[in-house]
């Protein structure tokens, strides 16, 4: 989250189409693909509308094979199991439910903060970070903890995406971002992966990172269209 440094997996890159034509609400197909997103994080910019983003169930189907390895791909202790990865599943949707955000961005800003692995090690730099989303200073982790609690699995999404009582969540944020760039749409989600990631942003610039990860918002773009192990090609 806030300052976090990326998380860097060598031979897991974590990671567009081009725009459906204008007024079309036709839902593509997703791909295993990378595009440099640049700007505001506009459909304007060239960035992807929502209607470009895959369905839930495309989406959670191409992760699912990351999330069975991304704990020892990372170098970290103990693969999900298939419990832990529908508990992830059940939480994602009814914290999305609870909160009224999309559960497609929550998925993609979860892969993006620790690969979906349940026992991702706790950062702190300047802000502790615990749990699947990185949290800002969360109570839910599961770092040596083998099997994850169902119970603290909806916690660390929660944490997220709710907030916590030291830092606010994807749905403040999200909140906040309509605000600024006068958009309830995928624009608003761009912005508020920049603030969730920074603590602030350059509305006029999303890979302005502010100190912390500069392709995070084209990151979570190319998430959303079915990115997981392409090469990514943000400079």
């Amino acid at each position: 989250m806030f300052a976090n440094i990326a998380i860097v997996v060598a031979g897991l890159a974590a990671v567009g189409t081009a725009l459906p034509a204008a007024g079309s609400a036709t839902k593509r197909s997703i791909a295993d693909k990378y595009t440099f997103y640049q700007g505001d994080g506009s459909a304007a910019a060239g960035w992807p509308s929502q209607d470009a983003w895959g369905s839930w169930d495309d989406l959670w189907n191409a992760n699912v094979p990351l999330m069975q390895k991304s704990c020892l791909w990372n170098g970290w202790v103990g693969d999900d199991s298939d419990s832990e990865i529908q508990d992830i599943a059940t939480a994602i949707k009814s914290v999305a439910k609870s909160t009224g955000v999309d559960e497609r961005f929550i998925l993609a800003i979860m892969m993006q903060e620790s690969k979906g692995c349940v026992r991702v090690p706790t950062t702190n730099n300047g802000v502790v970070n615990p749990g699947l989303m990185q949290s800002h200073n969360g109570a839910g982790s599961c770092f040596g903890t083998s099997p994850c609690p169902s119970s603290t699995i909806n916690l660390m999404i929660n944490d997220g995406v709710a907030g916590t009582t030291d830092g606010p969540g994807l749905q403040k944020l999200l909140s906040q971002a309509k605000g600024q760039v006068h958009n309830d749409g995928s624009q608003a989600y761009y912005a508020a992966a920049r603030l969730y990631n920074s603590g602030s942003a350059d509305y006029t610039n999303l890979d302005n990172g502010l100190g912390s990860t500069a392709c995070y918002s084209s990151d979570v773009a190319n998430r959303l269209t079915g990115w997981t192990l392409a090469a990514s090609t943000c400079a």
